[in-house]
């Protein structure tokens, strides 16, 4: 019997994945905090979670049997946050405080999402020793 890892861990690894993206793209707005005309950027989770749970990919038509098969998935949109305070006169948007927090946020769920990943690891490991170490 063969074991789809993708079916084992698919929906933590995507998880994690965006995790992962979501982090570059805070850190990314941090690094800008003081580029004028900077505008913070972030993803919505639950719906690019939703839309990797759906498989946004696309199958291209063949008009020809010697053309290539081609698939093209959806990646993730990135949005501009929307600021809470008032523009300080150089269009730049990143407020650090909001980064800070959505930061650490997402570090504490990537942190949790790694480990689950791994508990389910651990535990077909242990199913295929026989649960012998």
């Amino acid at each position: 019997m063969a074991i789809s890892l993708d079916r084992l861990a698919g929906f933590h690894h995507k998880a994690v994945t965006l995790r992962q993206d979501r982090m570059e793209i805070i850190a990314g707005n941090l690094a800008n905090a003081n580029t004028p005309g900077y505008k913070a950027r972030d993803i919505d989770f639950q719906q690019a979670m939703q839309a990797a749970q759906n498989k946004t990919s696309h199958s291209l038509t063949r008009t020809h049997e010697k053309h290539f098969q081609v698939q093209v998935s959806g990646g993730i949109e990135e949005q501009f946050r929307i600021p809470n305070q008032p523009d300080t006169g150089d269009g730049n948007t990143v407020e650090v405080q909001t980064e800070r927090n959505a930061f650490l946020d997402n570090g504490m769920r990537l942190q949790a999402a790694v480990q689950f990943l791994d508990g389910k690891f651990k535990g077909m490991k242990k199913a295929i020793s026989g649960g012998q170490q």
